[in-house]
């Protein structure tokens, strides 16, 4: 999802828009993107301060014009980064560009932690059932212990399809969150599919799909605070 959405806000044309992928041991962003040999995050963090790495420069930049610091290319412990880390790859990120998505592991951290205090606002993404339902409570929940629950949050049910609904509707999920989803994006296995293996947006693949307007909806709600083109330089 954040692969696609950076995808289409660069589409029209918005400048800047980066996508840093620290899903640090499951991240596949660079091949979401077909940017294998993008700069990662520990290509970062090894060649000096994070603070002054040429961001707007170093990282690769996909067909739609979105740039992308890649996940590590090996499997890394989630402690490699640190809370000051963080801060000074957003102030990087922040110098570098108005708008930057973040994709995160679902494994909370002190680093993630941070990230989330720094972040304007947040997404949470589900499916439909009642294991993922309870997932989403909790994570909610920390949340708050967090003091974040004040934090604009957009909640996202993704992949649904006829049978998930036939067994647990979307009223139901939402009564047990105590809250309605903002987005709620249809199964097209077919067509995102196909645009993750040749590492496109979902338009080359099809044109005016029920998951492309879904997915423009979530765009348009990520971008909405502070759109790109604006001289405020925003965190996401």
């Amino acid at each position: 999802l954040a692969a696609q959405v950076a995808a289409l806000i660069a589409q029209r044309g918005a400048g800047g828009v980066c996508l840093a992928d620290l899903d640090l041991q499951f991240g596949n962003a660079a091949l979401y993107l077909d940017l294998p040999e993008a700069v990662t995050i520990t290509d970062c963090l090894s060649s000096g301060s994070l603070t002054e790495t040429p961001f707007a420069a170093a990282l690769a930049t996909h067909r739609t014009g979105a740039r992308l610091l890649a996940a590590p290319r090996d499997m890394v412990a989630l402690e490699t980064l640190s809370p000051a880390d963080i801060t000074a790859l957003v102030a990087g990120l922040r110098r570098d560009g108005p708008l930057t998505l973040v994709d995160l592991p679902t494994a909370w951290t002190a680093w993630t932690a941070q990230l989330l205090n720094l972040a304007d606002r947040i997404v949470l993404v589900t499916h439909l059932s009642v294991p993922h339902v309870q997932i989403a409570k909790r994570q909610l929940r920390i949340l708050a212990s967090q003091q974040l629950d004040s934090r604009p949050l957009i909640l996202v049910c993704n992949a649904l399809s006829p049978d998930q609904t036939a067994s647990v509707s979307i009223k139901a999920a939402e009564r047990a969150l105590e809250r309605t989803f903002d987005v709620v994006i249809p199964e097209d296995r077919k067509t995102m599919t196909a645009a993750i293996n040749q590492g496109v947006e979902l338009s080359a693949v099809r044109r005016g799909t029920k998951l492309e307007k879904a997915m423009t909806e979530l765009a348009d709600k990520v971008a909405a605070a502070a759109p790109v083109a604006a001289p405020a330089r925003r965190w996401r």
